[in-house]
């Protein structure tokens, strides 16, 4: 159970006191918070003079840095490496999290990038390694969003931490004993359909651009379908390849003029916004003739019609997958028995503007 504020900075001074001296780190894994509410308790408590922030740690009032207890470590001795296939659209939000997190504990983030490469991703390993990362957080560029072929060995080939970052092992995969954090984006899915039929739509269709996170959204919005009685739209979910608007508008054409089709899913918010004046050249109007909510909330409400929008917690996942590497980190550095390792499904949220045809609620 999270403690309240006042009982958490109680602990704090306790444990402070206690040992004199304790890595940030370590104290934010002992209370079980993230980085970022730590480092908040503990600005707001050494305003107070009750206690000293120093190098990356904690120190009761009065003891110098390394009097007491364990020598805290420098700024710059955490080194985080953190792979990922760009630094642009969701994970420049996500690198955004963990470096916040990271730094707040007195560390430093190394970037690497793959470009949807997989085998670049054991390439950039190696270079964060050998430059001093201590542990890596890593959104490893497979293809479907899971590895094949034995594309998780090189992995669990270094003696290191190492947190997955938007991307999920299977169960008897040799990966899935890492720790991971992610966005659950067939939750996401579900909640779209699900606000759809609350809106009253029987028949909805969804198209998704290929790539990791097509085989999560449409577990999701299968599921509800079936689970609210819906219609199913034949060949719906549509998946298409990068770049291949044509082949979207023309599924949501014929889905809106042939069969019935009142609202949809698209996948991603930028290719949603290429896509309603296309629809509109077709005669199709956005949310008049087809409600519409895009997956991603990048750009959604900067559209001509602003669009409703399913938002992944992006800076969540940065910031918790790097408190957990740090936590891990932290336990291997004092020699304790790791806890269990941790697989975190964040919840993405529904936020309503036009295109759903709903009223918008006012951001």
């Amino acid at each position: 159970m999270r403690l309240h504020v006042d009982r958490r900075h109680e602990r704090v001074l306790e444990l402070v006191r206690e040992r004199g001296s304790i890595r940030v780190s370590e104290l934010a894994a002992e209370l079980g918070v993230s980085a970022v509410t730590l480092r908040r308790d503990v600005e707001a408590l050494a305003a107070q003079g009750r206690v000293r922030r120093l190098h990356g740690a904690v120190v009761w009032p009065g003891d110098a840095a390394g009097e007491v207890g364990e020598r805290p470590q420098s700024a710059e001795s955490v080194v985080i490496g953190m792979i990922v296939p760009t630094a642009n659209h969701v994970f420049a939000d996500i690198v955004r999290g963990a470096r916040e997190a990271v730094a707040a504990q007195g560390g430093r983030l190394v970037l690497g990038v793959s470009g949807y490469v997989d085998t670049e991703d054991p390439v950039q390993a190696e270079h964060l390694l050998s430059g001093g990362a201590q542990g890596l957080l890593v959104a490893p560029s497979w293809s479907g969003g899971v590895p094949e072929n034995g594309q998780e060995k090189w992995l669990l080939d270094h003696d290191v931490p190492a947190v997955l970052v938007e991307r999920l092992a299977p169960p008897g995969n040799p990966a899935a004993v890492l720790d991971r954090v992610r966005s659950d984006r067939a939750h996401g899915a579900a909640v779209a359909v699900g606000h759809f039929a609350a809106l009253g739509h029987r028949r909805i269709t969804a198209v998704l651009q290929e790539g990791p996170h097509a085989d999560q959204i449409t577990a999701g919005y299968q599921s509800a379908v079936r689970a609210l009685g819906l219609d199913a739209d034949k060949g719906a979910p549509t998946v298409r390849e990068h770049g291949d608007y044509e082949a979207g508008v023309d599924h949501l054409v014929a889905a809106v003029k042939k069969r019935g089709v009142t609202a949809a899913l698209v996948h991603s918010d930028e290719d949603a916004i290429v896509l309603v004046p296309r629809l509109q050249a077709c005669g199709i109007r956005v949310p008049d003739d087809l409600a519409l909510i895009a997956y991603e909330d990048e750009v959604a409400g900067l559209s001509d019609v602003p669009l409703t929008a399913i938002a992944p917690p992006t800076r969540s996942v940065g910031e918790l997958a790097a408190g957990l590497l740090l936590q891990r980190l932290a336990e291997r550095r004092s020699g304790q028995k790791p806890g269990p390792r941790q697989h975190l499904d964040l919840l993405p949220e529904l936020r309503i503007r036009s295109s759903c045809g709903a009223t918008p609620i006012a951001e």
